[in-house]
């Protein structure tokens, strides 16, 4: 039970990995915060964990939305204790068939949405000394064709991580981020089922990891567990790659 009555806000965690996160977390004794912009997916998170979670339906680009959601937070407990910032979407282009639209709101979701948040449960956060996790990616250091964009938000949480793990260390609020390889849910899960054959896009996925396949979003949240709870207490400003391996299997086409 490391995170016994630790209370948490996820974003993004209606599906995917936030909601495996929001799962561990419960596990591990958290009260959770699930923010998600489709609110049927957070309340179905929040019934699954049950009487320990809320759930607040939020557009994490819009700051209205983001101070509504810190306001329902103190209003229901009184305090907060860790901040996840996993929402995010992905645009599959090269620069060239980026619309300015689709750039914009890339930003503004994946940078914008971590900024933000942030920005809203800092205070509270440097009260009870908390921690953030912010959900990057390897594509925050190893770009890949087609997603330009959701590449250049990647790398900039990762510096983003980096900056804030250096203004709040004085307040002991510790940040730091997960760089996940294919994981078998939310982003990477609708690419697959893009595909003519989503297993055989799933397979060729694989082969890009060390371990020769894609990862489950339960592993990436028991790393989200660590570093948000007191068993990571010597740990900011790190980028931590749960990505088994990856870049150093077999090309795709192989």
């Amino acid at each position: 039970m490391k995170l016994e009555q630790k209370v948490a806000v996820i974003t993004g965690s209606g599906s995917g990995i936030g909601r495996a996160c929001a799962i561990e977390f419960a596990h591990e004794g958290a009260i959770l915060v699930i923010a998600d912009i489709d609110d049927s997916a957070a309340q179905s998170t929040a019934k699954k964990i049950g009487g320990k979670a809320i759930a607040v339906p939020t557009d994490v680009s819009d700051p209205k939305s983001v101070c509504l959601l810190a306001e329902r937070t103190l209003e229901a407990f009184g305090r907060v204790d860790i901040l996840v910032n996993n929402a995010a979407i992905q645009v599959n282009k090269k620069v060239e068939d980026t619309t300015p639209e689709e750039w914009s709101r890339q930003m503004a979701v994946n940078v914008g949405g971590v900024f933000l948040c942030s920005r809203a449960f800092l205070p509270e956060l440097r009260r009870t000394r908390g921690a953030i996790v912010n959900m990057s990616s390897v594509n925050g250091y190893f770009a890949e064709p087609y997603c330009a964009g959701y590449c250049a938000t990647k790398a900039a949480i990762i510096g983003l991580t980096k900056a804030m793990a250096i203004d709040c260390g004085p307040a002991h609020v510790r940040v730091n981020c997960i760089c996940p390889g294919y994981i078998d849910a939310g982003l990477a899960e609708g690419y697959f089922q893009a595909q003519p054959d989503p297993a055989a896009a799933r397979r060729a996925a694989g082969k890009l990891h060390a371990l020769g396949r894609v990862g489950l979003p339960e592993e990436v949240a028991r790393v989200a567990a660590f570093l948000a709870s007191d068993e990571s207490s010597f740990m900011t400003g790190a980028q931590v790659a749960v990505d088994g391996g990856f870049g150093s299997g077999l090309p795709l086409n192989s």
